[in-house]
């Protein structure tokens, strides 16, 4: 099986947007990294506090599938939906 990656940036552009970043972000994180296949999983700070540069891997696009249904329903897909996002999936 190949692996799913998925780069790119999330991009705020506001500081409601930013603080629902902040806010949401480490739950996400570790929700996401417990989550069967992930394999990796960064979102990293840009030197625009704006930027976040983003970065997954999961095993296979079934794992990645359900990832994104999870993110979807979440706290986090919730918090931040009307934030922009530039992502490239391959796999």
């Amino acid at each position: 099986m190949d692996n799913t990656v998925l780069t790119g940036q999330l991009r705020c552009e506001s500081a409601e947007q930013l603080s629902a970043v902040v806010e949401h972000l480490p739950r996400h994180i570790e929700l996401t990294r417990a989550e069967p296949g992930c394999l990796s999983f960064e979102v990293v700070q840009t030197d625009d506090p704006f930027v976040w540069d983003v970065s997954e891997r999961f095993e296979d696009a079934v794992s990645f599938e359900i990832h994104q249904a999870r993110v979807k329903a979440s706290e986090w897909g919730r918090a931040t939906a009307d934030i922009k996002r530039n992502y490239s999936v391959i796999g």
